[in-house]
């Protein structure tokens, strides 16, 4: 991760009616002010995913493993603030203010802007660009009422899903850098509760969502705070990953559907919904249209320097109950890449309410004695 000038204060503490600011726990920003902690990290993955490198190309070689680290300057940092700078002004002048031009405009996955045409990229087959943002309903296109109908009857139908009011699960998480699968277990009700704990091999990370509010609690080898109040994008996936647990509540979820162009994943055609709020990005869901079933979701977080996707795909629907559930998710995110697979469902389970309360900070791992 990515800190354009960043280490702890350690002064404050964050209240539960408002996440501290970005600048208010770090040092050293100079820019990028006025959003939470957990939107600043999102906006460093956003230049990892832009410029096609890792933290340490902006920041200090030290700074890998060590927090106070990041907010140290040096040449690379101070040029990014000034392309942040120009990349504003430039929306500012020609787009009236609207955010036309990011960093991946021109970076495009690259340490340096493209500047020379690629003929190879143009002779060759185009690649299919998914737009962020269904427009207009497709002509010819099924409702949306129709495509979701078929999901919840594919799943088992309405009857069946609305008695499912709880369950308890246990798997396996293993994350992009991980060498090894970590033990997991997931806790939800109905309508929208949910939590994610994951024994990783330096803590417990926790991520909790319980019908208002989020966080995400992690050791500091995983993140600078140790626990993150998610805000914005960061809140509506939550809440969306909380929904779809019992999906009777999907259309109620959104209070405008668009359905557009079919396409392909994985050689299969799907049918692709929007789902969207005032206020807030819109979330596109990917549905396979032989089975009825959820494959995709793609949402988005909207930062400072542009909206940064997150991809769920869906696998190995199973039955639990008369119910299918997915035993196999993999959430890819300009950060990282995490696959989450399922060996035991408890349909109707107890669930503490404590479950979904704010996590605790998490306690360090103990080293075994030699």
């Amino acid at each position: 991760m990515c800190l354009l000038g960043a280490a702890r204060t350690g002064g404050q503490a964050e209240s539960a009616q408002k996440p501290l600011m970005a600048e208010q726990y770090f040092k050293n920003v100079q820019v990028l002010r006025g959003i939470s902690v957990k939107e600043f990290m999102d906006t460093m993955g956003f230049f990892a995913a832009s410029l096609g490198e890792n933290c340490t190309f902006c920041h200090v070689e030290e700074s890998s493993g060590d927090w106070a680290k990041y907010a140290d300057d040096n040449a690379n940092k101070q040029t990014a603030r000034k392309m942040i700078l120009m990349m504003n002004a430039i929306n500012k002048s020609y787009f009236g203010g609207r955010r036309m031009l990011t960093c991946y405009s021109c970076h495009r996955g690259g340490e340096t802007p493209r500047v020379t045409p690629n003929l190879a990229e143009q002779y060759s087959a185009p690649v299919l660009e998914v737009p962020d943002e269904i427009t207009e309903q497709a002509p010819g296109a099924p409702s949306a009422d129709q495509v979701l109908d078929q999901y919840i009857q594919a799943l088992g139908g309405a009857q069946r899903l609305a008695s499912l009011t709880s369950f308890v699960a246990r798997g396996t998480y293993q994350g992009y850098d991980d060498p090894e699968k970590h033990a997991a277990e997931i806790y939800a009700k109905a309508p929208d509760e949910r939590t994610i704990i994951v024994h990783g091999a330096n803590g417990e990370s926790t991520t909790t969502y319980d019908g208002h509010s989020a966080w995400i609690a992690a050791p500091d080898t995983d993140q600078p705070m140790p626990v993150m109040t998610l805000t914005g994008g960061d809140l509506q996936g939550a809440k969306v990953d909380a929904t779809l647990s019992f999906p009777t509540g999907i259309k109620q979820a959104f209070s405008q559907w668009r359905v557009g162009f079919p396409t392909t994943l994985n050689d299969r055609d799907v049918q692709v919904v929007q789902g969207s709020n005032p206020g807030e990005t819109p979330v596109k869901f990917y549905f396979d249209q032989q089975s009825g079933l959820l494959v995709r979701v793609v949402r988005y977080t909207n930062l400072p320097v542009g909206l940064n996707p997150t991809q769920i795909d869906f696998a190995d629907y199973r039955d639990v109950s008369g119910v299918k559930v997915p035993f196999r998710w993999t959430v890819t995110w300009t950060d990282g890449r995490s696959v989450t697979e399922l060996n035991q469902v408890q349909p109707n389970a107890a669930v503490d309410a404590a479950k979904f309360a704010k996590p605790a900070p998490p306690s360090p791992v103990k080293s075994a004695k030699p």
